[in-house]
């Protein structure tokens, strides 16, 4: 669960809280990653491998897009964090819909 950044005092203590969920939701992503990875075929694994990849590069960079109006600003770091904690997040559900699929469900992929 995210820590709620919103009452710090101080731009800084922002920053690093935002960080930390960032760090925090990463961490939870990495271990769905893992299971799935543990799961799957050996060809769904490379796909995975390869689809995950590509999404981290996605993920940055749509992040960076997005974050444009805030650069040279002391908001920025954290303006970046919850970007990438909120992307990770989605692609943590996204993952972990994989790992839940029941047999016979087409949507899963790697099976």
């Amino acid at each position: 669960m995210a820590k709620d950044c919103s009452g710090l005092d101080t731009q800084t203590a922002m920053n690093l809280c935002a960080g930390d969920n960032f760090k925090q939701s990463d961490a939870e992503l990495n271990a769905v990653y893992q299971k799935l990875l543990s799961k799957i075929s050996p060809g769904g694994q490379s796909k995975l491998r390869e689809a995950q990849k590509s999404w981290i590069r996605y993920r940055d960079q749509q992040c960076e897009f997005d974050t444009m109006g805030t650069i040279g600003g002391s908001i920025h770091s954290m303006m970046l964090w919850q970007c990438l904690t909120d992307l990770t997040a989605q692609q943590t559900k996204m993952l972990q819909h994989q790992l839940n699929c029941q047999e016979g469900d087409v949507s899963c992929g790697g099976q």
